[in-house]
């Protein structure tokens, strides 16, 4: 069994383990396995070993919470020496000259950047593929591992490495978290705001445990406090299983994942009751503006004749919307949320709207044909990006064709700790396999 990271650094800080032997060990083991799972862009094999051995000497290594771990990163942070693409051949350029601040962090913690990994083009869809790479889920490689930190959950949910960085524009974390069987916390756009799509965007965590999600979130944001879950105490729960805005149907074993787990807070003391927020009908409008538009504005930088082509129209448009963004649309939005969150301590939801699409070259079909399963997947996700809200997806059950099943769990503003709680007691009430 793959050790959790809090288990791997325990073990390198106390010397039971090396650093350098484990690197290579997990560089092996992605080598052997990504030529199927597809979950890195580029393995940092002889630069990975390296810095572990600069671990292994350090002299505050019995201080370090990441001490040798191996820790992949999304195609969207610089690390130095490397070329950041964002999934596209219209964004290799020159390697970063320095790290990005959450890579410089996770490097001040001990761990040891192995590879990064795989997204879709500008991290538009929830399904990651590329011309190189079609990025497959290890529960079922014939459906997606999600996006767009879809490469990211692949590899942690393949075993190739215990946690990775991931960033969440409209649920690019809790998506693949939930499709991979993984625990994804996205935090308050005040703990880790990602630059661009108008503030939509965070960095954040993927991992195969609560309290690997919790470690390595305390680490990106440079938050101690966040590393360890506490006791989450008497909730006010409220559950809701109705689709935002379009009031879409969603498949029975998504919902039904959500009622067993309000059962067992109900069965726990927590006071659980369905209710919903008024989210009323301009934040459609508003997530959607900025789902164009964001790209575009990360395109003008570009050669945007080598963008794929459904890539190319999603620019256009986002081009022509860009004057109709507003901070109205979001703020009214956060006004009824926090209303909301004024009754409840923690909304529950499945994290997925729609069953995953399949493993496929999506990047060679129209943007309309990614558009149209893109927008029904994220129905419950997109919503906390535009509140910049914290939340997050754990597994909850397993799906008669064999895929986990996430729930999202979130909190308002601050709630980062409190859910991170909930989660651990949740790991603790239903346990889930780690691993396929």
């Amino acid at each position: 069994m793959v050790l959790t990271a809090k288990a791997l650094a325990r073990a390198v800080r106390a010397g039971e383990m090396d650093p350098e032997h484990e690197t290579g060990r997990v560089i092996a083991g992605i080598e052997a396995a990504d030529r199927i799972v597809g979950a890195f862009r580029r393995v940092r094999s002889a630069e990975a070993v390296a810095e572990a051995r600069a671990v292994r000497e350090r002299g505050d290594l019995a201080d370090l919470p990441l001490a040798g771990v191996p820790v992949a990163v999304k195609d969207v942070a610089e690390v130095a020496g490397e070329t950041v693409t964002r999934g596209s051949r219209a964004g290799a350029g020159i390697p970063a000259g320095s790290d990005h601040f959450v890579v410089r962090r996770l490097r001040a913690a001990g761990a040891v950047i192995v590879g990064v990994t795989r997204v879709p083009e500008l991290c538009i869809w929830p399904m990651t593929d590329s011309p190189e790479a079609v990025t497959r889920n290890p529960w079922a490689p014939e459906y997606t591992a999600g996006g767009s930190s879809g490469g990211s959950a692949a590899a942690v949910a393949a075993g190739l490495v215990p946690v990775a960085h991931g960033t969440d524009g409209l649920g690019s974390i809790r998506l693949p978290a939930a499709m991979c069987g993984l625990v994804g916390i996205k935090p308050g756009a005040d703990v880790l705001a990602e630059d661009g799509w108008f503030g939509m965007s965070a960095h954040g965590s993927l991992a195969t445990t609560a309290e690997d999600a919790a470690l390595l979130l305390s680490v990106l944001a440079d938050r101690p406090d966040l590393a360890e879950a506490g006791e989450p105490g008497h909730l006010r729960v409220a559950v809701s299983t109705e689709v935002p805005l379009t009031h879409a149907p969603v498949p029975r074993p998504l919902t039904a994942a959500v009622e067993h787990v309000a059962d067992l807070l109900a069965a726990s003391g927590h006071a659980v009751e369905r209710a919903r927020p008024r989210y009323g009908v301009e934040p459609l409008a508003g997530i959607l503006e900025r789902w164009f538009a964001g790209p575009a504005e990360q395109a003008e930088a570009l050669d945007r004749s080598l963008l794929q082509p459904r890539t190319q129209r999603h620019v256009r448009i986002g081009h022509a919307v860009r004057k109709l963004v507003r901070p109205g649309t979001a703020r009214r939005w956060i006004e009824r949320a926090a209303e909301f969150f004024t009754a409840h301590d923690v909304l529950i939801t499945p994290t997925l709207a729609t069953l995953p699409p399949k493993a496929a070259e999506w990047h060679t079909r129209s943007c309309a044909a990614n558009a149209v399963p893109s927008i029904a997947l994220a129905g419950f996700t997109g919503l906390w990006n535009l509140a910049g809200y914290p939340a997050m997806s754990l597994p909850a059950g397993r799906h008669p064709n064999g895929l986990p099943i996430g729930i999202q769990l979130v909190a308002p503003p601050g709630g980062e700790a409190r859910l991170l709680a909930l989660a651990a007691r949740l790991e603790a009430l239903n346990p889930w396999q780690r691993l396929p």
